[in-house]
């Protein structure tokens, strides 16, 4: 983390912030002390200026959980917002025994990669995820298994 002092920008918020004292719950409005400004390196290699909640907490720090959802079932997972769809795979290959190569992750509409991250593609906290097994592999299963199985004949006399 970088952190980088604004001398434009703390002079300007100081009068506007009553000197910027920082967070302050007790007189019911949140007041945030804006001199200090704090950079992020995003997963891409882009630095930006790290978002905060109302109390200075990271946006991007903080667990998140989200629904995954299958036809019959669905799992609350915990996981940090700047994980890639590929470690949520990992993580539903120990739950849902199908292997990260079988699994389809669709969110909003769309299959995402497995190096996309959840933070940038806009999962946040109690959003939905919906699992599916890929077609390809499940029939290559099934094929398998036939294929597998001894044929009996039956003669007729």
């Amino acid at each position: 983390m970088i952190k980088l002092k604004s001398s434009r920008l703390s002079r300007s918020l100081s009068k506007l912030r009553n000197g910027g004292r920082g967070c302050d719950r007790t007189r019911g409005a949140t007041v945030m002390n804006m001199g200090e400004v704090k950079w992020e390196l995003r997963p891409g290699g882009m630095l930006v200026q790290r978002r905060e909640t109302s109390c200075g907490e990271s946006v991007a720090e903080g667990v998140i959980t989200i629904r995954v959802t299958t036809v019959s079932k669905w799992y609350d997972i915990s996981i940090r917002a700047t994980s890639t769809f590929g470690e949520l795979k990992m993580m539903l290959s120990t739950i849902t025994s199908l292997e990260v190569k079988e699994q389809r992750l669709l969110f909003k509409g769309k299959e995402r990669d497995d190096a996309e991250h959840l933070h940038m593609v806009g999962v946040k906290a109690d959003d939905k995820v919906l699992l599916l097994q890929d077609p390809a592999i499940k029939e290559k299963k099934l094929r398998e298994l036939a294929s597998s199985l001894p044929l009996y004949r039956t003669i007729t006399v």
